[in-house]
């Protein structure tokens, strides 16, 4: 997905309410943050920041009416994109608790560790029927 497969694509995700001060800050401010927060945390240097994007995503729980069902489709596809690991809330389009969104990262690295061959691993993370909603 990078025209330099020498660089990596690396998202953030900043949990906070409409119109709050983190929702408000101005994009370069909150590009300045994630920035010095992986730098703080010693994940990535400041200098080796290429680019950033800010998007701003309203309701960003993931819902589905009657399609859930489904989703499978949704997988098959994006697993045959052997550069692309979908993880998260987002990513993955089920309900995680931020320890799961992290496994489920976790997941990817390894897989990624491995040549990028296998997800199961990485969709096997809250899969187990406790997690999710059930109607009665």
């Amino acid at each position: 997905m990078l025209r330099d497969p020498q660089t990596v694509w690396l998202g953030l995700e900043y949990l906070c309410s409409e119109g709050d001060g983190l929702w408000n800050m101005a994009d370069r401010d909150l590009a300045r943050l994630a920035t010095s927060e992986l730098s703080t945390l010693g994940l990535v240097p400041s200098t080796s920041i290429l680019d950033t994007t800010v998007i701003r995503t309203v309701k960003a729980y993931p819902a589905y009416f009657g399609t859930y069902n489904e989703f499978n489709k949704i997988r098959a596809f994006t697993d045959g994109f052997e550069n692309l690991f979908l993880v998260g809330r987002n990513g993955r389009h089920r309900y995680n608790n931020m320890d799961q969104s992290v496994l489920s990262g976790m997941a990817a690295a390894e897989s990624i560790s491995r040549g990028g061959v296998g997800r199961n691993d990485l969709w096997a993370v809250n899969a187990e029927p406790a997690y999710h909603e059930v109607k009665v």
